[in-house]
Order: structure tokens, then sequence, then C-alpha cells
């Protein structure tokens, strides 16, 4: 039976998840949307939405999802009055309201698959998986070097270099020590670089986890870049073709400092995903102190977070698990709602 679970992709920012999401797209049953702002928030924010077994609440969650311009709906070119009908009508959970949205917009392609991409997810897969309990995962894996320099020269990036490390070590830390506990079936680790060497075999190996067919347009990703917003002009060469021209780039992009500060901290991880070092001295004590302060920071901040949701599960009105798959349904005990609306074919 075909597989109808959504699929998450996440990786370290500047890693390439742009590029995989667009190679996602052009598979003839998936469709990933540019990367949305609603589902974490959402789930952030649930205990303001109050009880979604009542209707006027699922209302009041649905226009927020659609009319809250930082939720980035408006890219998605869906009917916000349709999607609202449909989140009102549908079953009473947060999940599920958000599985709509992305259910949409797969429908609007003539898709039956849906899902979300956001580099950040890798910080929030245990909300994910309490919002869609039968999610895969997948997660791109690039040389940190080259993700440290490529996030320096984002418009939209104003963090310390110091940041950008700590956030490709997180990412990395994640799949050498989060992903093992994940349920089977639901994580999968590709790089970057081998992905854009040999997309193909990579690409294969993918879509065999996902259950589905490898078709070759998945190697063509530049033919979906319409979906990628044109303001987002740092994603200009997903209008391209795949290329390994920018791996390794850190050479010529980073400081020796810089170079010497992502060897240092990082050597373990680069070491266990085949990066090798590229001789750089070691870095200086003053840079070391800079680094472990900024990642105790942040360790802190995700701390807090997890404490601060830990509290509100207490209080939650309803759960929030999605009941819009079959593998939602089976795990909920229950059947599959009858309102399932159509997937027009185009």
């Amino acid at each position: 039976m075909p597989s109808d679970r959504p699929i998450f992709i996440l990786g370290c920012p500047r890693s390439g998840t742009t590029m995989l999401q667009l190679m996602m797209h052009a598979h003839p049953r998936i469709a990933i949307p540019p990367e949305t702002r609603f589902v974490t928030a959402a789930y952030q924010r649930r205990l303001r939405f109050g009880d979604l077994n009542d209707p006027a609440r699922r209302r009041e969650l649905a226009d927020w999802i659609v009319g809250r311009r930082q939720s980035r709906f408006h890219e998605l070119k869906l009917d916000a009055a349709k999607v609202t009908e449909e989140i009102v009508e549908g079953p009473p959970t947060l999940g599920s309201a958000l599985g709509i949205v992305l259910r949409a917009y797969a429908a609007r392609f003539g898709k039956p698959r849906w899902g979300d991409k956001r580099p950040a997810y890798f910080q929030s897969v245990d909300a994910l998986l309490r919002l869609f309990p039968d999610a895969q995962f997948v997660h791109l894996i690039r040389d940190g070097r080259d993700c440290v320099a490529s996030l320096k020269e984002m418009p939209w990036y104003d963090g310390s270099v110091y940041d950008a490390v700590s956030v490709w070590a997180e990412a990395i830390d994640f799949a050498r020590y989060g992903a093992p506990g994940l349920p089977a079936g639901s994580y999968y680790e590709l790089r970057y670089e081998d992905l854009t060497r040999d997309p193909e075999t990579e690409l294969r190996g993918l879509c065999a986890f996902l259950g589905e067919e490898f078709d070759p347009a998945v190697c063509e990703p530049s033919r979906m870049a319409r979906v990628v917003p044109s303001w987002k002009s740092w994603h200009e060469r997903t209008r391209g073709e795949v290329t390994t021209a920018r791996s390794g780039s850190w050479k010529e992009r980073l400081t020796r400092q810089e170079i010497a500060l992502c060897e240092s901290v990082l050597a373990d991880r680069l070491k266990a995903y085949g990066y090798e070092p590229g001789g750089a001295p070691g870095a200086g004590r003053l840079q070391i102190l800079a680094y472990e302060h900024t990642a105790a920071r942040r360790r802190l901040a995700r701390l807090k977070r997890v404490t601060a949701d830990r509290l509100v599960r207490l209080r939650e009105p309803n759960p929030p698990a999605a009941l819009l798959t079959e593998g939602q349904v089976a795990l909920a005990g229950g059947t599959r709602p009858r309102h399932e609306p159509p997937v027009p074919v185009t």
C-alpha cells in the first residue's frame, strides 16, 4: 500500500535543504512547500487556541494560520477561506489543523504526500512527533565549514561566527545522539557532498526509505525552482544544475582564524562525517572561550525551551497528534475521519 506518511526535511541552515526540498517536490507523489513558519509557532502557542473540540476554537486557529504574515501562508498560494473551512470541519487536534494546510498544498499539485522543510526542525523533532507521530525525517548534512562560510554571507543572518559554528555542532549532535532514539523507519540522513556528486544514487536510497518508487525527475530540482519565492535571492543557485562547485569553498570564504576555530572545536564531528581537516593551526584561547560561552548560552536557552514545553504539556486541553493519515489514525486507535477532501488531478 502506498505510504501517506508526512515528510520533514531538516539540517543546519545553508546545508542544501532547499535543494533537497525541490528534489522531493519534483517527485510525482510528494509536495514539500517553501519554508513555512506556522508549525512550531502554533505548537508553542497551543494553549492560546484552547479546546479544539469547539469548532469556534478551530476557526480561531485557522484564522491565525492563514492571516498571520509571519506564517508565510500567502506563499503557498492556497484559498484561505477553503483551508479555513477544512480545518473547522476536520479532526479536533492541532496536528490535524496544521497537516490540513500542508495537505492542501500537496493537493494543489495533485499529490498525496505532504510535509515541510525547515532547517531548524532538528531542534523540534520531539514536538513534530507529537504533532505527526508517523512522520519521516530527512536530515541533510554538509561540511560544517561550508555551512559557517555560507551563513556569514546571508543577508538575514545576524549571529556571530561562534553562533554559526554552534548551530552546526547542535545539528550534528542531534544526528549522533538524538536520532538513534527515534522510532524505527523514521529517520534518514545523507551528505550534501554525496548528493551533489551522485544525485541518482543518493535519491534512490532516499526514495526507498520513504517507500516511494524512484523517479528521474527528482534529479532535476531546477525545474521546480519556481515554487521558491523570488525574494529569496540567496536561493538563486537552485535555478541551475546540481553542482559540486560549492563543496569545499570554505577554503576561500573563511579567514584563517575562522578555519582554525572550526577545526579546533568541531574536529570530532567533522571526522565522524568524513570531512578531512585542512591542517589549520589550533584556535587561540580567546576564540575557544568565546565559542564555549556562545555554546553554553545556546544550551541554556534550549533547556529553558524544553522545560517550558514540559510545563505546557501538563495543561494541554487536547492531545496534539494529527488524525489525517493511516498511520496517525492507527496510532490513535481510531478510524479515519470520513470527510477526506479529494486530491485534484492536474
